[in-house]
């Protein structure tokens, strides 16, 4: 026991060091993954049960649809944001960022781009599959998709896009109004694109709130993960050479 005690301290405090490989990073990652778990698994489960929250959703479908066959300025806005977002539109800028990423050098933050977004949109067609939620129904659809609508894919994808952009432009600010203000930029896209798919009926709000701790949970380990490579491989340039290399994450 007067082993053990010191040992699991050395653990812990490893676990919270700013610092180290396996650090404070790699803790606030898994912490967020398995918060983020937690939430999908009760969306998840109310909606598998149809719980009452299913019928606060096509209460809610029902009324943005009544609005949207209105038409009008706000629809023609969020068809071009739903379709701006759509899988080719971010592929294609996740692309453009990764491409970016690694002619200035951030080959960790490229890689974060690749597993985030790539992955993550994989994931969510993984986990549409498993669930088989059928989309909002309407006599007069807006728009009309035969895929299945839980959770929803151009909120995810938006959700790793835009985060793994806001991570990396905060790493580099010098104030704290630019650390703060691309979470707020990329907040208010990824909120316009989840409102486009509710407003133009392609989504019910549980397959919004669930994309959106899919993302945040997937973002997460993904940051987390390329940082523990890119502190793993400082710390062992700084074991072969005993001097620090150049920070690139």
């Amino acid at each position: 026991m007067t082993k053990t005690l010191p040992r699991l301290q050395r653990f812990a405090a490893n676990r919270f060091s700013a610092e180290g490989e396996y650090g404070l990073h790699l803790t606030i990652g898994v912490a967020l993954l398995l918060a983020a778990m937690a939430v999908f698994a009760q969306l998840a489960g109310a909606v598998v049960a149809g719980a009452p929250i299913t019928q606060f959703d096509a209460d809610i479908a029902n009324w943005l649809h009544l609005h949207a066959r209105q038409g009008g300025l706000l629809r023609d806005a969020l068809l071009l944001i739903t379709h701006i977002h759509s899988t080719p539109g971010i592929l294609i800028m996740a692309f453009c960022a990764a491409l970016w990423l690694y002619r200035s050098g951030h080959r960790y933050w490229t890689m974060a781009v690749i597993a985030s977004v790539p992955g993550g949109m994989l994931l969510n067609v993984a986990l549409k599959h498993t669930f088989e939620r059928a989309r909002p129904h309407f006599d007069e659809p807006i728009v009309t998709l035969t895929t299945y609508s839980f959770p929803s894919g151009h909120t995810m994808a938006a959700t790793v896009l835009y985060g793994v952009l806001a991570c990396y432009f905060a790493r580099r600010a010098q104030t704290w109004p630019g650390r703060v203000l691309p979470f707020v930029l990329a907040a208010l896209m990824i909120g316009a694109v989840a409102f486009s798919r509710m407003y133009l009926g392609a989504h019910y709000l549980t397959d919004i709130l669930a994309a959106l701790t899919e993302g945040c949970g997937w973002l997460a380990i993904c940051i987390s993960g390329t940082a523990t490579l890119n502190r793993r491989r400082r710390a062992r340039e700084q074991r072969q050479s005993g001097a620090a290399s150049p920070q690139d994450m």
